[in-house]
């Protein structure tokens, strides 16, 4: 692995793995890790080019990026976790689960997508335009090609192919706000395509874990004690 991945973790037992999204940190999670904690060994990393985790030297895209959180599984001695992925994480989350699928034991996709097709367009036109500006500043700036890389994410990743998902053995749940920027059509498509999925919706937006952490950690915590 050509990188060390940053994290933080607290409390003991089932390992459950918090993967955030695009241009966040484990930080994110900030409201859920006391929650889980309790019952939970809760992990919360920084994926490849976040927060305190290097950018190093492979592809920054989605399945890379999966394939570097089987290698943190396997650099903390854990076989099988529970997975929470958020946005991007859920995108990530679904490739390890359908690859790995005897390293996931239950799974969460909160706001994923399989492509910019499931997105409010309004949104995905302001992520390609800003991504288009980093482009030009990343030809006066090196620093800012990492910026611009973790914009493609969203411009030119995940594209999953349905596939992937009918792969999926995990007992599963699909996961997002009621105003989320991922289409509820496409919310409900994802949850469809993975035998046996459940499907909730919690009051909010995007971040309805940051902004309604109440009603989204019940709906979390009742789904994984199951």
């Amino acid at each position: 692995m050509d990188i060390k991945m940053h994290y933080y973790e607290k409390g003991s037992g089932t390992p459950l793995l918090m993967i955030h999204g695009n241009s966040e940190t484990g930080e994110y999670f900030v409201n859920q890790v006391d929650c889980f904690a309790k019952k939970y060994r809760v992990i919360c990393p920084d994926s490849r080019a976040h927060g305190k985790t290097p950018r190093g030297t492979k592809p920054l895209r989605i399945r890379q990026m999966a394939e570097d959180y089987i290698a943190f599984m396997d650099e903390l001695g854990i076989e099988k976790a529970d997975i929470l992925g958020f946005s991007d994480g859920g995108n990530i989350a679904i490739f390890m689960a359908a690859r790995h699928p005897e390293r996931v034991g239950k799974l969460i996709l909160n706001g994923a997508n399989l492509n910019n097709d499931g997105a409010d367009p309004e949104i995905v036109a302001y992520v390609t335009a800003e991504y288009a500006k980093a482009l030009e500043e990343a030809k006066r700036d090196p620093a800012a090609v990492v910026k611009a890389e973790i914009l493609d994410l969203m411009v030119d990743d995940p594209n999953i192919d349905p596939s992937e998902l009918r792969k999926i053995k995990s007992p599963t749940l699909v996961l997002a706000g009621t105003k989320d920027l991922i289409l509820k059509e496409h919310t409900e498509l994802i949850a469809s395509l993975i035998d046996g999925a459940e499907l909730a919706f919690v009051k909010g937006d995007h971040f309805c874990a940051a902004g309604n952490p109440e009603e989204f950690n019940s709906v979390v915590a009742h789904f994984l004690a199951k």
